[in-house]
């Protein structure tokens, strides 16, 4: 059975799809930009804060979810500048516990959605 999740605590999708889905005991999340919930707003001051938005926005959804960032199996993240790959991996280690993190990729794409610097997208399961 499919179920929708979306909480007022991370962004409105920006189209037509939502911010996640669970089936079968796995938790889809839609690709997360930095938009801040509460304003609207893009944040975009550096990429430190650009990616440290992205994961609170995540955060929220695994919440409304009833999951944490423990039960993500697997991330992927796309980024404007290959550049930026040190920075933004200081700040996504904060949310993860290095010895049970999750898989991912990284990859530098040519454009993002509303011009942003990252995108990230995971998988999550319920125990």
């Amino acid at each position: 059975m499919k179920k929708i999740i979306n909480t007022s605590n991370a962004p409105d999708p920006v189209g037509p799809y939502n911010q996640a889905v669970v089936h079968n005991y796995t938790l889809y999340v839609s690709g997360q930009i930095a938009i801040n919930p509460a304003s609207g707003e893009l944040v975009l001051e550096d990429i430190e804060k650009e990616t440290r938005q992205v994961m609170e926005n995540h955060r929220a959804i695994l919440t409304e979810a009833g999951l944490t960032f423990k039960d993500v199996l697997k991330c992927t993240i796309f980024v404007s500048d290959m550049g930026n790959y040190g920075k933004i991996n200081g700040v996504y280690g904060e949310y993860f516990d290095e010895k049970t993190a999750p898989a991912r990729e990284l990859v530098e794409v040519a454009r993002l959605p509303k011009d942003v610097n990252i995108e990230i997208s995971l998988i999550a399961a319920f125990a």
